[in-house]
């Protein structure tokens, strides 16, 4: 059966009234659809992310594995955002993360150095 989210995924960065029927969802209904949520947090400054921004915090840990696979990308921006907009705001989320934390603050490509990630990384981990 083919599920019915991708045509309530934001078409684009404007589509709020999608973003918000994700939302209105929950998690249960919408974490098939995660990375593509995430997809949505490239950039702060989009209205969509503002809609997403705040569902995605609430879920704390149950985001950990949908980020994992962006701190091991290669878009330094994007971690910067993920980073600051989320699990900036989710003491759960950042502990769930942990490993992944220590490694941006630790061990930082010099991308990540650049962009502020291994900074961010380092003030989540000071708590």
């Amino acid at each position: 059966m083919k599920s019915a989210l991708p045509p309530l995924l934001p078409r684009d960065k404007h589509d709020t009234d999608a973003a918000q029927a994700l939302v209105a969802l929950g998690w249960e209904r919408v974490e098939c659809v995660a990375p593509q949520m995430l997809e949505w947090m490239q950039d702060s400054n989009w209205p969509v992310a503002a809609v997403l921004r705040p569902f995605l915090v609430a879920q704390g840990a149950r985001l950990a594995p949908f980020i994992g696979p962006i701190f091991a990308s290669n878009d330094e921006v994007w971690k910067y955002f993920i980073l600051d907009g989320i699990v900036r705001q989710s003491p759960e989320l950042a502990s769930a993360l942990g490993t992944e934390l220590a490694r941006l603050a630790g061990h930082p490509t010099a991308g990540e150095r650049l962009e502020g990630v291994t900074a961010q990384a380092q003030e989540i981990l000071a708590g």
